[in-house]
This record gives C-alpha cells, sequence and structure tokens, in this order.
C-alpha cells in the first residue's frame, strides 16, 4: 500500500522548536528519533516543529535530514546553549516572485526607507522621525535599544554593563549576556524558519544588510523585547545552575502565549507592502509553490 502525501503543517499551526544533543538523529520505522549512546530512542514530532536546534554532539543521518526537509521543519546547528547559529538546511527557500520582489524593494533607496520607517514604527510603537535616512535611522534604533536594555535591566534588578560578548569564548561573557545570547538564538531560529516558510531570502535585509540571516534579524528585532529579553533578563536574574536552559524553556513558553508563529508572516507582508511597489506577478514560468494546492503547508515548503 502506498502511504499518503505527507501534507506539512502551517508554520503558525507549529509548536517553536526543540533542541536535541549527544546523539544520532535518524528515523527508524518511520519516526523521526534522537538514538542516545545506549541506544534509547526519544522520538521528535518533526512534523509539528518550526525548527530543530541541533547542539554539539549531534549526528544526523541523510534520511532525517530528508524527512525534515519534506514536512518542512528547519534544521540549524547551533552551538552549545544554542549561543551560535553555525548553518541551517532550507525547508523551503526563496520563490522566485518573492525573491524578486524582496530584492526590489531592497535596492530601491525610497522602497527601503519606507521598509525600514514601518519596521522602526512596529518595534517601537510609534513613526520615526522624519527625513532621517536608513544610516541615520539605523543610529537612532541603536540608542533606543541600549536605553531599552537599561530600562529593563532595572525591571529585573539585574547589573547590566552593555551588551558585551564574544562568540569565540562563550564562557567569557557575564550572565545577562550569556542568557540574552541563548535567547535571541531561539528567536532567529523560528524567524528564519518563517522567512523559508513564506518564500523569502534571508540574507536580503532592509536596516541590516551584509550578513547571511539580515533579513533575519531585521524581523526578529520587532517581537525582540516583548518576548525574549524578558526571558533572559528574568533567568540571569533567578542565577540557577542550569540557565541557559531556563532561557530555552523560558523562550518556548513566550513563543506559544504571544503566538509568535502566528504573527510572523502577516508582519513580514506587512513591513514589505510599506515599500510601496506592489507585489509582483509571477511570471508564466516560475517555480510554483514547493507544496500541492491540497496541502496546509506554507508557499516556501517543500512537499
Amino acid at each position: 500500500m502506498t502511504l499518503p502525501r505527507l501534507r506539512p503543517l502551517a508554520i503558525k499551526e507549529r509548536s517553536a522548536m526543540v533542541f536535541l544533543e549527544k546523539g544520532q538523529v535518524d528515523v527508524i520505522d518511520g519516526a523521526f528519533v534522537l538514538v542516545d549512546v545506549n541506544g534509547v530512542r526519544t522520538h521528535v514530532p518533526v512534523g509539528g516543529l518550526a525548527c530543530v536546534m541541533l547542539e554539539p554532539g549531534t549526528r544526523v543521518s541523510h534520511a532525517a535530514a530528508a524527512l525534515a526537509a519534506r514536512v518542512g521543519c528547519l534544521l540549524i546547528w547551533a552551538g552549545e546553549a544554542g549561543v551560535r547559529l553555525y548553518a541551517s538546511g532550507q525547508p523551503g527557500g526563496a520563490r522566485s516572485d518573492r525573491l524578486l520582489y524582496q530584492a526590489r524593494l531592497a535596492l530601491d533607496e525610497t522602497a527601503r526607507l519606507n521598509v525600514v520607517r514601518r519596521m522602526f514604527e512596529l518595534r517601537f510603537g510609534e513613526p520615526p522621525p522624519a527625513r532621517r535616512s536608513v544610516d541615520q535611522l539605523r543610529g537612532i534604533e541603536g540608542a533606543r535599544v541600549r536605553r531599552l536594555y537599561e530600562i529593563e535591566a532595572r525591571k529585573f534588578q539585574i547589573r547590566w554593563r552593555g551588551r558585551r560578548y564574544d562568540p569565540k569564548e562563550w564562557g567569557a561573557g557575564d550572565l545577562p549576556n550569556r542568557c540574552l545570547s541563548a535567547a535571541t538564538s531561539c528567536l532567529y531560529g523560528v524567524t528564519e524558519a518563517a522567512v523559508l516558510a513564506a518564500g523569502y531570502a534571508p540574507a536580503i535585509g532592509f536596516l541590516h544588510s551584509g550578513r547571511p540571516l539580515a533579513f533575519v534579524y531585521d524581523i526578529a528585532d520587532i517581537f525582540k523585547f516583548e518576548t525574549v529579553v524578558p526571558v533572559a533578563f528574568r533567568a540571569a536574574r533567578d542565577a540557577k545552575p542550569d540557565s541557559e536552559g531556563a532561557v530555552r524553556r523560558g523562550c518556548r513558553d513566550v513563543f506559544r502565549r504571544t503566538r509568535l508563529l502566528d504573527r510572523i508572516i502577516p508582519t513580514i507582508d506587512d513591513v514589505l507592502a510599506a515599500g510601496g511597489l506592489g507585489v509582483p506577478e509571477a511570471p508564466a514560468d516560475a517555480q510554483p509553490p514547493a507544496l500541492n494546492e491540497e496541502s496546509f503547508g506554507d508557499d516556501g515548503h517543500r512537499g
């Protein structure tokens, strides 16, 4: 008997993420599992997740990577506690019409400025100052963000000496910075999964540029102080032995409580629409959406 075609869930209907470490990720008896050194299998509901964060000590089989791609779950190779994002495997990827639209907006100076202004408004709850360039808005944003960190630090009664960390020396940073790095990595992971699922390119940013995840940072920053910053500072205040683990669990809960995965793709559409260029019609020879029409996945997912 032939199994029915997989029908990936839309991003908004999924749980945000899980972290896996110290084991072989494989497909056994049709199930996506983590097998530890003693042979104990832990089932991972890959079809119901936006992304799986693979920490050091994991190995991934070809079958597992293929299954994750088919169901639209992003695999992310992360550092210990998720502090760094080394690489990721696309669950979908840019659609030609969405990629051209995103690129047109980024290359048109007026459209790009309009997009950045909309991002600023969504992030801070007020329109940005008039007659400012992208570089000037970036400077204004940086000053406001530093001020917001100070406000959150006072709220949680922790000592804050600024955002300072060395990604190559994880243990050299203070506890608030380590917690914040772990929290933002969680946010970047689920945001990248949503960007790819919507059919856009993570590297084509507007406020950020020149980085593989520039657009991911653009979108994630809109939600950062609403979601992961309070989680990180609360964990730093409590200073438990497994602070990074507490951060990850806190991020999982806040993503669910704020319905983050429901909101990311509509937010992407909102900020890009501010560019004023209009979504172009796909050319006749364009690659169609990866999933068949009856699936409830997002446009970028592969079927």
